[in-house]
């Protein structure tokens, strides 16, 4: 190693960090990031993915779109209250989006199914008309 730190093969390679200077840093971001941060972060992450499930018709998914926003609802009021309000407008889109892709027949005329199982013929015409009726939420709220 040179004074710098750095091995020679990595100064050669057009400068490199050891792996000791590399834990050092990764402990001084860890000494920073706070639980707040990700779970923001963890939050914004499922809002975007669960928009992709529900519009990009190649990655179409109601089953984990459902999940997401279940998700994204379970850990709101973990997250620090005042950088919700573009999170909280996002869920209430991804919520519309959602209950209207459950009412949409698909192209054969039925409405789209939940994580590829057939549902009962009553258990069917019941979440239909309860999607009708008013938007998803999940249960328990």
């Amino acid at each position: 190693m040179d004074e710098q730190g750095e091995r020679p093969a990595e100064k050669a390679e057009g400068g490199g960090v050891d792996d000791e200077e590399f834990r050092r840093q990764i402990e001084e971001q860890l000494k920073k990031l706070r639980v707040e941060d990700v779970l923001l972060q963890t939050v914004v992450t499922l809002v975007n993915l669960t928009g992709r499930r529900l519009t990009v018709d190649e990655e179409k998914d109601v089953s984990q779109a459902r999940m997401g926003i279940e998700a994204v609802r379970a850990l709101l009021p973990l997250c620090p209250q005042d950088q919700l309000g573009p999170v909280k407008d996002a869920l209430s889109q991804l919520q519309m989006i959602y209950a209207r892709e459950v009412q949409q027949p698909t192209p054969g005329g039925e409405p789209p199914k939940e994580g590829g199982e057939e549902p009962a013929q009553g258990q069917e015409e019941a979440e239909r008309a309860k999607a009708r009726s008013k938007l998803w939420t999940p249960p328990g709220t």
